[in-house]
């Protein structure tokens, strides 16, 4: 069985075009979404706001996922994948486009709206191309494909908060309400989004078949009991779960990192933004690892791993050692790294048609992160930020759960 495994192509060369561009859509969410993070943080100051109120612009981005995540999928199943793509594009055009407005009035509420626009595209597109990227090729590879997409995902996590920072936080004045800079960056934002979109408009995808939907032995995704409800597939309803803890864990972290760095490290916010950047290029790091190791270790333990990894961080990270803590900070990112992928794919098997279906609720468990800053949020005015980092603790147990044994698909 590991013999036949190994000769398993990664993906088929018709395919390779296909693979090529809807990768690149990994990378452009993870751009919006740890832009959301600087956000974060330059609106406290801006607008004046405290560290659970500036959690709002989580709460839009993510609650859009619950909005439009099953919109979303069944647009994709009627029109198809790109359709669905350039969809999500424009509605990520259209979300950045709006913070021009939001900007000139100074409106906090309007930001919420256009960042809740900006979550709906973002939702559109990691709801189809996940799927999307698991079907280019035989289904005992969608792991690794889908691994390696999301690599590029940490890419564009990379350059979110570098290019937030820049723009937002090197030229931060005190006491300064100005939000020109905000409304020039999103505004090029959204010109480079409906450039793209218009550049996919142009691209012919070939026919494909999905193997998800298909009942043959290659494919190995068939639904062995098809009369079952989705929901009564207990790995599907367990993948939802755990991906709806390990965004709430994800968006809570990433939200309060400057301020970490800047309360407990004593960097400014434009130096606790650059190290953001290095933060994004752990998360790179352990999904290439990660990629690799799973050619010798089954992605659920190495989940469970690494779910284990992450409860021993946050412990370090909430004693403020210093460098030992905020190291183990860092560390957070390296452990996140394969687990959105690996939930989402180990949800997916053997469910056959129901695939995409499936991919629309698994996506929709993103909504976790609009709910997770809020709590910590609130931890940290009260109890100071290291404290707040307790809270990602149970996130973690309830992954590791769902890796270590209520991953298994059952007949």
């Amino acid at each position: 069985m590991n013999e036949s495994t190994t000769k398993v192509a990664f993906t088929d060369k018709k395919f390779l075009l296909t693979l090529v561009f809807v990768t690149s859509l990994f990378m452009f969410w993870g751009i919006a979404i740890t832009m959301a993070d600087v956000l974060n943080k330059h609106f406290q100051h801006t607008m004046s706001l405290s560290k659970s109120q500036s959690a709002f612009v989580q709460f839009a981005v993510f609650g859009a996922y619950a909005v439009m995540g099953i919109p979303a999928g069944l647009f994709m199943k009627r029109f198809g994948y790109k359709k669905g793509v350039l969809l999500g594009l424009s509605l990520f055009a259209i979300g950045a486009f709006l913070f021009v407005p939001a900007a000139n009035i100074s409106s906090f509420a309007f930001f919420g709206i256009a960042l809740f626009i900006v979550g709906c595209g973002l939702s559109t597109l990691e709801t189809v191309a996940h799927p999307f990227v698991a079907s280019l090729g035989d289904q005992r590879t969608s792991d690794q494909r889908i691994n390696f997409a999301q690599s590029f995902n940490a890419v564009g996590a990379m350059l979110g908060p570098a290019i937030g920072s820049y723009f937002l936080l090197s030229n931060n004045v005190e006491g300064s309400t100005d939000l020109t800079s905000v409304k020039i960056l999103y505004a090029v934002i959204g010109l480079v989004i409906l450039l793209v979109s218009i550049s996919f408009s142009f691209v012919k995808v070939p026919e494909t078949t999905d193997p998800h939907a298909v009942s043959s032995l290659d494919a190995e995704n068939i639904d062995f009991a098809p009369d079952k409800k989705l929901f009564d597939h207990k790995h599907f309803v367990w993948a939802v779960a755990a991906q709806f803890f390990n965004v709430a864990a994800q968006a809570g972290t990433w939200a309060f990192f400057i301020n970490y760095g800047h309360e407990k490290m004593g960097f400014s916010d434009s130096e606790a933004g650059n190290y953001m950047v290095l933060f994004m290029g752990m998360m790179l790091a352990g999904r290439f690892i990660g990629t690799f190791l799973m050619r010798v270790i089954a992605p659920n333990k190495l989940l469970a791993i690494f779910a284990l990894g992450n409860i021993v961080m946050c412990i370090i990270v909430a004693q403020s050692f210093g460098v030992m803590s905020f190291v183990a900070l860092l560390m957070i990112n390296f452990f996140f790294s394969i687990m959105f992928p690996t939930i989402f794919s180990l949800g997916l098997k053997n469910l056959g048609a129901r695939t995409q279906q499936a991919a629309s609720y698994l996506s929709m468990g993103v909504v976790g992160g609009a709910f997770f800053p809020f709590i910590m949020g609130a931890i940290a005015d009260r109890a100071g930020i290291a404290n707040a980092y307790y809270a990602p603790i149970i996130c973690y147990v309830v992954i590791f759960l769902f890796a270590y044994k209520f991953y298994k698909v059952k007949h």
